[in-house]
């Protein structure tokens, strides 16, 4: 399963760096592969982990804002494995 989510502090001003970098820094630090970009964090496991994951990430960033908001889009495929390099990899070879 691949989930490409961004999680939103609100009531904390217009900086939201800190409290995006906590939940980036729970998934980065969950082993499982994952990729952080300007507008979502795409993350790559068994349902489960990664689910777990996206909760650590939100309750890190409710510790210091009042509210949060999140966006989560997940491919569910059974039986894949390295799906977040594999999609690439297609596309990179159709541009060829």
């Amino acid at each position: 399963m691949i989930v490409a989510f961004s999680i939103t502090p609100l009531g904390v001003g217009e900086g939201v760096a800190e409290p995006v970098a906590r939940a980036v820094k729970v998934v980065r630090e969950s082993g499982l592969p994952n990729r952080t970009d300007a507008m979502f964090t795409t993350i790559e496991g068994e349902w489960d982990e990664v689910m777990a994951v996206v909760k650590q990430a939100v309750d890190a960033v409710k510790e210091v804002a009042p509210r949060v908001s999140i966006v989560l889009k997940a491919d569910i495929r059974e039986g894949v494995t390295d799906g977040m390099t594999s999609k690439l990899d297609s596309l990179e070879r159709h541009l060829d």
